[in-house]
C-alpha cells in the first residue's frame, strides 16, 4: 500500500505595498528622538549622525524620509569597499545603511567620514548597536566613531501599537473600543457573572452547582458544569465594549500549561476576546516532564473510567523530549480567520475563509 504523502505547510503570498513616505511613519515614544532628529535637519548636532536601534524599529524608514528631504544617496555598508567615495557624496548628503560591528571595511568608512568633513557633507549612518562600542583596528576611525552623535530608537511599544490599530472595531453588531483592555481572572469572572466561588468548589460538581444556583444535570461532571456556566453566563458578556483577557484558568483545564507559581490551583493560560468572540488562546508551556507524566496518567485514568480501558497510549516521545530539556516558552494561537472577520466587519466566518 502506497504511503500517504507527508503533510506540507501552505505558504500564502500576501504582498503589500511598501511605503517610506512621512505619512506612513508611525510615530511614538519609542522613536520620538529619532523622528525629531530627521525633522530638524539641517540643524543637527553634527554633520554625521548615527541612528541606532533593533531590526524593525524604523531606521530605514526615517533614513528614506531624510534622504528625500536632503537629496541624499543610499549606500549599503557592505558596498563601502567597492564604492567611488567622492561620487557617493556628490549631492552633499549620504545614507550608509546597516553598519555593524563586523560587517564593514574600516578603511573606506574612515575615508568617507574624512571626505564628508572636508566637503561639509551630511552623512546618516544606521546600525543596530552604537559604534562607540565596536572593536575597530584603525585608531583614528575609532576616535571618529566615538565622537559621532548617536540617536536611539527602541522596539515598538504599546503606544506605537495603538497607532497602528483603529480606535474601535465592530463585527456581528458588537463594537469594541481598543483603547483599554480588561484583564479578568477566571475566578473573578465566575464570581462576577455566575456568583460562584470557582476555586473553592474545584472538582466538586454539586458544590459548584449550589454556589452557582444551577441544577446539576444527570451524569454532569465538574468539568461539564464548568464549561456550561462559562458558555452560558460568562462568554456572552466579555470582550464586548472592550477587549477582555480571560486569565488564570483552573489547572485542570490547561493540560499542557504551567501552574502559576503564586497559586498552583490555576494555570498560566489566557484567552483574548474581542467583539464578543474568542480571538486567541495562549499559555506558558509546562516543561516539567514529571508533572506532565502525572497529568497524562490522571487523564488516561479519567478516560478509562468514562469510556472503558481502550489502551490509551502514553506519548513517551513527547515526555522524553521534555526530560531532555525544554527552555522556558510560551505560545499563542491566533484565530486569523476571526481577525479577518473583525478587520472586514464580516458577519460570518465563511465570508473570509480562503476555501469554500
Amino acid at each position: 500500500m502506497a504511503k500517504p504523502p507527508a503533510p506540507r505547510q501552505l505558504a500564502f503570498a500576501l504582498p503589500h505595498a511598501e511605503s517610506f513616505s512621512p505619512d506612513d511613519f508611525l510615530a511614538g515614544p519609542s522613536n520620538a528622538d529619532a523622528l525629531h532628529l530627521i525633522e530638524r535637519w539641517p540643524d543637527w548636532p553634527g554633520r554625521s549622525v548615527v541612528l541606532v536601534g533593533p531590526e524593525g524599529a524604523g531606521k530605514s524608514h526615517l533614513a528614506a524620509i531624510w534622504a528625500d528631504a536632503a537629496g541624499a544617496r543610499f549606500l549599503s555598508a557592505r558596498a563601502l569597499g567597492g564604492a567611488h567615495l567622492p561620487a557617493t557624496l556628490a549631492t552633499g548628503a549620504l545614507v550608509v545603511e546597516d553598519l555593524s560591528a563586523e560587517g564593514f571595511d574600516e578603511r573606506p568608512l574612515f575615508h568617507l567620514l574624512n571626505l564628508a568633513r572636508e566637503h561639509d557633507a551630511f552623512v546618516l549612518l544606521t546600525a543596530r548597536t552604537p559604534p562607540a562600542g565596536w572593536k575597530v583596528q584603525i585608531a583614528d576611525l575609532a576616535s571618529r566613531l566615538r565622537a559621532l552623535p548617536v540617536v536611539a530608537l527602541a522596539s515598538a511599544d504599546d503606544a506605537l501599537l495603538r497607532a497602528v490599530l483603529p480606535p474601535r472595531v465592530a463585527c456581528r453588531g458588537v463594537a469594541t473600543d481598543l483603547g483599554t483592555a480588561e484583564r479578568l481572572t477566571m475566578a473573578d469572572a465566575f464570581s462576577r457573572y455566575v456568583g460562584a466561588d470557582l476555586l473553592a468548589t474545584a472538582d466538586d460538581a454539586p458544590a459548584l452547582a449550589a454556589s452557582a444556583g444551577a441544577e446539576l444535570r444527570p451524569g454532569e461532571s465538574w468539568e461539564d458544569l464548568f464549561f456550561r456556566l462559562l458558555l452560558e453566563r460568562i462568554e456572552p458578556r466579555i470582550g464586548r465594549d472592550r477587549p477582555t483577557f480571560l486569565t488564570h484558568w483552573p489547572a485542570a483545564q490547561a493540560a499542557l500549561a504551567r501552574r502559576d507559581p503564586a497559586d498552583p490551583r490555576v494555570a498560566e493560560r489566557f484567552e483574548l476576546w474581542v467583539c464578543g468572540m474568542e480571538l486567541a488562546n495562549a499559555f506558558v508551556e509546562l516543561t516539567d516532564a514529571g508533572e506532565q507524566r502525572a497529568r497524562f496518567l490522571a487523564d488516561r485514568a479519567r478516560r478509562a473510567a468514562l469510556y472503558g480501558d481502550a489502551g490509551w497510549e502514553m506519548d513517551e516521545a513527547f515526555l522524553a523530549a521534555l526530560a531532555h530539556g525544554m527552555p522556558p516558552a510560551a505560545g499563542i494561537a491566533l484565530g486569523f480567520d476571526r481577525l479577518a472577520m473583525i478587520a472586514a466587519g464580516a458577519p460570518r466566518i465563511g465570508d473570509v475563509t480562503w476555501l469554500p
